[in-house]
């Protein structure tokens, strides 16, 4: 805080309030402390989910939940802290560059909305997803499809090729290169009106889906809770958007084409 700020402002507000009030303007630090926030209250979700399983922590590792009407009040929230903790760190990088021009408009004297608006914007589209694939994998466990065995490789195999195809398809590439370089979409369409921020929320946040939907899917094979598919895949898409080029995104492709037909041929294999 400026002097000027402080004999003028400070004289109304208590110590924790200019704390407060100082924290609020840097932009920088407010993004940094929201992503933290928000995915340490998914992490402690999950736990939490978790202690009300029967089995406890084994149940992370089971690939569906039940079909009752309980099991889509369980489904719906787990995937709500799923997106949270797996999509906010990789948000990191373009809530950040936002904060960086935001900061600099301050530092100018100039109108800046909240970093929090605009992360706002990207996790509703992220909280929309998360209550779709919850209905839907309460819906398919209700309908008896999750199969297991040779059956549940099968499908299993069919998710990773899907999303080892789509990692080369266009509509990805397009998606990724937004998120990878957000500096120009934030810079052509920069507002200082909180409504137009949250709109370049949205837009980053389908920007986002449209580049992470296939890899988000593969936790249907995974299974739904296991954490450590969970964390492999975060960090897998958060490096993803840190590169510069399609090639991690490419290899990442062949992997998981690689890792669907070897589950496919096991599968076929056992079945004969």
């Amino acid at each position: 805080m400026s002097d000027w700020t402080r004999e003028n402002v400070g004289s109304h507000l208590t110590p924790s309030e200019l704390r407060l009030s100082g924290a609020l303007a840097q932009p920088k630090r407010l993004a940094i402390g929201c992503i933290v926030v928000l995915t340490a209250l998914g992490w402690l979700a999950l736990g939490l989910i978790a202690t009300d399983v029967p089995l406890g922590w084994q149940a992370l590792c089971r690939p569906a939940l039940g079909a009752g009407l309980a099991e889509l009040a369980l489904a719906v929230p787990m995937w709500v802290a799923m997106v949270l903790v797996m999509m906010l760190p990789t948000a990191g990088p373009m809530v950040l560059t936002y904060a960086d021009i935001a900061d600099t408009a301050a530092r100018k004297g100039e109108p800046a909305v909240s970093p929090l608006v605009l992360t706002a914007g990207y996790v509703a589209v992220w909280l929309g997803f998360a209550v779709v694939a919850g209905s839907a994998q309460w819906l398919v466990a209700r309908a008896g499809l999750f199969a297991t065995g040779p059956a549940g490789q099968l499908v299993a195999s069919a998710i990773f090729l899907g999303a080892g195809v789509y990692q080369f398809s266009a509509l990805k590439q397009a998606c990724l290169t937004q998120c990878q370089r957000p500096f120009p979409f934030f810079f052509a369409n920069w507002t200082a009106e909180p409504s137009g921020v949250f709109r370049l929320g949205l837009r980053q946040g389908l920007f986002c889906l449209g580049c992470c939907w296939a890899m988000m899917l593969v936790m249907f094979a995974t299974g739904a809770m296991n954490v450590i598919w969970m964390a492999a895949l975060g960090i897998v898409m958060t490096v993803e958007k840190l590169s510069t080029t399609p090639r991690f995104s490419q290899a990442l492709g062949g992997v998981f084409v690689a890792a669907g037909c070897t589950m496919m041929v096991f599968a076929v294999m056992v079945v004969d």
